[in-house]
């Protein structure tokens, strides 16, 4: 057998804890339990177990924040929509469900999904398959809206702003969409999420439904909209959610001139049957497979890590920007095999076999490797890898604790420069760390949470 690149070995290794991992078990009614990244603000990822429908369950749809999730009256929440238009307006939640009603089934999907498997590393919640999921959308157009409030000459840019609050002096969350995005008759303000109202983690009362792209611009709780003439140049805009123009080898520096924003997300398959073990025998792959705007035309299917293919049978209904769901038949002989997944859509885009590295972790979509076991009898769960017993000093709950728990550094494998830039990018937003305590909390990260 010929050596497996590192990324490779990191994948099958991801793959086969994740299968054997009590938490990730399904329930006989479909429902997962979520994997919890941060509990405050709140991330939670959708097992690998979860990709077995085409429409996913509100209880199973991963969650994404970046502050604590606000409570807002919907008797008394407003869309303000100002900027360069001709009639600046406030309106009710009744007032845009008069619109015409619009649905649309539509992926939603984290630009981070997958960041975990990049090679090298970097910080950020370490989201592995799971911050995705496919759901039925139900609101009005954005330029229904947009057409109730008339647009000025050089309009060019919506800038979306929400009901969350920052925690401390964390950049407010503020994302800008093209207006030719803004325009297009499937981008939506969707109050309703699989025919029930959105619930408070996933955007109450309204939120940006702009399929085929990253969930950044999917704003939540959204309570304003401003008309611009150009690109909001806030952090997250102009730092955040942006990754390299071209091809960057992996570890390289790039330059903010060298990057653009996330738009698009990628051709991607992930596997959610069988886990890590299958008994010899027929057994029944199954998963599902997703795209942009351009839909998911083929599945491939290998087990023996790439060498040979198999194209899988597609299932359900096949929309626009939906999952897909595929399965195949494989004959498993006894021994260690690798299954992977491979889609490719109508534009020819297939998922690659090693991912394109950027410094951010954004828009992950290597072909999923999965080692299974095939052996009559079920194989004993790896150990679990025990923590450093380095004591916590008191600048670490004073400076981390306060916005975070141990959930997010627990999820980190950072090196020691690594960790000092970010908790420079931490005391910019005002965690109070003295010079005199940064070398022992950067050597209580690293130590306990470092490679």
């Amino acid at each position: 057998m010929n050596p497996m690149p590192s990324t490779r070995r990191h994948l099958l290794k991801a793959g086969l804890a994740a299968a054997v991992t009590p938490y990730l078990a399904s329930s006989a009614s479909g429902r997962v339990k979520l994997i919890t990244l941060s509990p405050g603000p709140v991330d939670l990822e959708m097992p690998v177990e979860g990709f077995i429908s085409e429409i996913t369950p509100v209880e199973n749809f991963f969650v994404r924040c970046h502050t604590m999730t606000p409570k807002v009256d919907a008797a008394t929440w407003q869309l303000e929509i100002s900027g360069l238009v001709n009639t600046p307006l406030k309106l009710s939640l009744a007032e845009i469900k008069k619109l015409p009603k619009v649905e649309l089934i539509g992926v939603l999907e984290c630009a981070g999904n997958g960041r975990s498997f990049y090679k090298p590393g970097m910080p950020g919640a370490q989201w592995r398959f799971g911050s995705v999921g496919n759901a039925k959308w139900t609101g009005v157009r954005l330029r229904e809206v947009l057409a109730k409030a008339g647009l000025k000459p050089g309009a060019a840019h919506l800038l979306l702003d929400g009901a969350d609050v920052p925690m401390g002096k964390m950049p407010d969350f503020q994302r800008s969409l093209p207006l030719a995005k803004a325009n297009h008759e499937d981008t939506l303000l969707a109050y309703e999420m699989n025919g029930k109202p959105l619930t408070a983690e996933h955007g109450f009362p309204i939120r940006v439904i702009a399929p085929g792209w990253a969930g950044d611009s999917w704003v939540k709780w959204l309570t304003k909209i401003e008309l611009l003439d150009h690109e909001h140049d806030g952090f997250w805009m102009k730092t955040a959610y942006r990754h390299p123009a071209k091809h960057v080898e992996p570890g390289a520096t790039v330059a903010p001139a060298e990057l653009v924003p996330v738009t698009d997300i990628n051709v991607k398959s992930v596997i959610a049957t069988p886990g890590a073990w299958a008994k010899p025998g027929a057994v029944l792959v199954q998963g599902v497979a997703w795209s942009n705007s351009s839909p998911v035309t083929k599945v491939d299917l290998s087990a023996d890590g790439g060498k040979t293919w198999n194209e899988a049978k597609l299932l359900g209904n096949a929309t626009k920007y939906g999952f897909r769901r595929f399965s195949y038949q494989w004959k498993a002989a006894e021994g260690t095999h690798t299954l992977m997944a491979r889609a490719t859509n109508a534009a020819g885009q297939a998922q690659p076999m090693e991912p394109e590295w950027n410094p951010s972790g954004y828009l992950y979509n290597a072909s999923q490797a999965r080692e299974v076991v095939v052996a009559k009898t079920q194989p004993s769960a790896p150990a679990a890898k025990a923590e450093s017993a380095a004591e916590a000093p008191a600048v670490y709950k004073q400076a981390c604790l306060s916005c975070h728990d141990d959930h997010m550094m627990r999820q980190q494998h950072l090196t020691r420069a690594q960790w000092d830039r970010e908790v420079t990018k931490m005391t910019g937003w005002g965690s109070e760390v003295k010079d005199d305590q940064r070398s022992a909390l950067l050597d209580f990260l690293a130590a306990r949470f470092g490679l």
